[in-house]
């Protein structure tokens, strides 16, 4: 990849030289400027070995514009030693409005982001401040559901750089299939990003089809303390024919008793356990144990902070905000419809944005003829499959609220500001959830949906495509 290097210092020129100049004389860092962002430091002076562990590096939004280095600096300075500061720029020399500083450690990373989340830098400016996560995993869909995990892994490897491994998960109804995507770990950020750029919708088939691929959301980070009092299990890859009185059985068969509470969903579910030990101990017993033919995975439950859960990931765009019900929510794992394919980690939505769609059967036929038309105009135009993401989110009566996305692999590069089509409601069914998604999808292409005209409509709106 070219660079875009300044030669000699870089500062000449630049709006505020003089007080950048004085930073660099005291601290004997370096001011490089490459690719769109200018970068104090990586490495300090002196520094040897690797960099810092992952974790050390903090997300910083809501800058003004004119703030630079010789501001943003000293304010970091009070919580650590920095490791490194990228401050992105434009091309008129503005900051573009957020940076990232990695400190020597993630504890002092940590320090940092909760004192500065929401500090007046100047007067009226809050700073946005939280984790930025340096993301090395790509979503991987329209994958044929009969390939192996050995195949998908000898295939990713084949057409990219880097690759570690790549996680498979059978689908609910038929565990000899996949469910359509895989998630791809790389060794570094940049391999991934390399990775994404390659097979980008229009570049490459895999098995003669065409792909979706995008960043996929990272596992939320929650910190030992925290870990260490949680008493929840997640248990996922079960059958759907599995039943909350069997898992519950299952559970109780390490110590009766134990288990406080069941709740499934669809092919996963929480147990909850009155005493946290009592909960390790049926992790490490059932973890891998057939329960109704399928293997489970069983884990701890992660809780996530509400007032944490605001996270920057490198190269999503900022996907993945949340608002939360309650002191702790916790993450659903993966969250699928059979036939569906769900973009990285689970996302809450706050059920108060959306409104829940009532659940009545006129409503759901209705849907049922847009989901066709979508899947009509898609083979028609020789766009790929459509792939459903599922999200879930808790509603304030603690009723399970439903949203699908939806990515279209041929036409996610000509819609980039819309794509995945993502529906501003909360449906009260996986099912309405997923026809309301193909819906919001032919509503946003500027397809008809009404009535017998719909089909039609659809079929002409793209004549030089057919």
């Amino acid at each position: 990849m070219e660079s875009n290097q300044k030669s000699g210092d870089g500062l000449t020129g630049m709006q505020k030289e003089a007080s950048l100049r004085a930073l660099i004389q005291r601290t004997g860092y370096q001011l490089l400027q490459e690719n769109g962002q200018r970068r104090y430091g990586g490495p300090p002076p002196g520094w040897e070995g690797p960099p810092p562990e992952r974790g050390s590096e903090i997300f910083v939004g809501k800058l003004p514009r004119d703030l630079f280095e010789d501001e943003l600096v000293p304010h970091c300075e009070k919580f650590g030693k920095i490791f490194e500061v990228r401050m992105m720029m434009d091309f008129n020399g503005n900051n573009r409005g957020y940076a990232f500083v990695t400190f020597y450690n993630k504890n002092e990373a940590k320090t940092a982001m909760k004192q500065l989340n929401n500090y007046e830098i100047r007067n009226g400016r809050l700073l946005g401040v939280c984790a930025s996560v340096d993301n090395c995993r790509l979503f991987v869909g329209g994958i044929p559901k009969s390939k192996k995990r050995e195949e998908i892994l000898m295939e990713m490897k084949k057409v990219t750089d880097g690759v570690l491994e790549v996680i498979v998960y059978p689908s609910a109804a038929d565990k000899t299939k996949n469910r359509g995507f895989a998630f791809v770990e790389y060794d570094s950020h940049r391999a991934a990003a390399m990775a994404r750029r390659k097979l980008l919708p229009g570049r490459i088939l895999l098995w003669g089809h065409a792909i979706a691929v995008d960043w996929a959301e990272p596992e939320v980070e929650v910190d030992e303390d925290t870990m260490a009092t949680v008493k929840i299990l997640y248990v996922r890859n079960l059958m759907l024919a599995t039943t909350e009185e069997t898992i519950e059985k299952e559970f109780n068969s390490i110590k009766p008793g134990a288990v406080e509470r069941v709740k499934k969903i669809r092919d996963y579910a929480f147990v909850h356990f009155t005493q946290r030990e009592d909960a390790i101990s049926a992790m490490d017993a059932l973890n891998g144990k057939l329960v109704d033919g399928s293997p489970v995975e069983v884990t701890l439950a992660k809780p996530v902070d509400k007032d944490n859960y605001v996270r920057y990931t490198r190269g999503t765009g900022g996907r993945g905000g949340a608002v939360l019900q309650g002191e702790y929510t916790y993450t659903l794992g993966q969250v699928y419809d059979p036939s569906a394919a769900y973009l990285g980690a689970p996302v809450f939505y706050a059920p108060q944005i959306y409104a829940a769609i009532p659940n009545q059967k006129t409503h759901l036929l209705m849907f049922h003829v847009f989901f066709q038309i979508l899947e009509d105009v898609c083979q028609k135009n020789n766009w790929g499959q459509p792939v459903y993401q599922l999200h879930s989110a808790i509603g304030p009566d603690q009723s399970q609220l439903f949203l699908y996305k939806v990515t279209i692999p041929a036409l996610s590069t000509q819609y980039p500001n819309v794509h995945p089509f993502t529906p501003a409601k909360l449906c009260t069914s996986v099912d309405e959830a997923k026809v309301h998604a193909a819906e919001h999808a032919l509503h946003t292409l500027g397809l008809q949906t009404e009535g017998a005209e719909a089909s039609a409509a659809a079929v002409a709106a793209f004549p030089g495509m057919l």
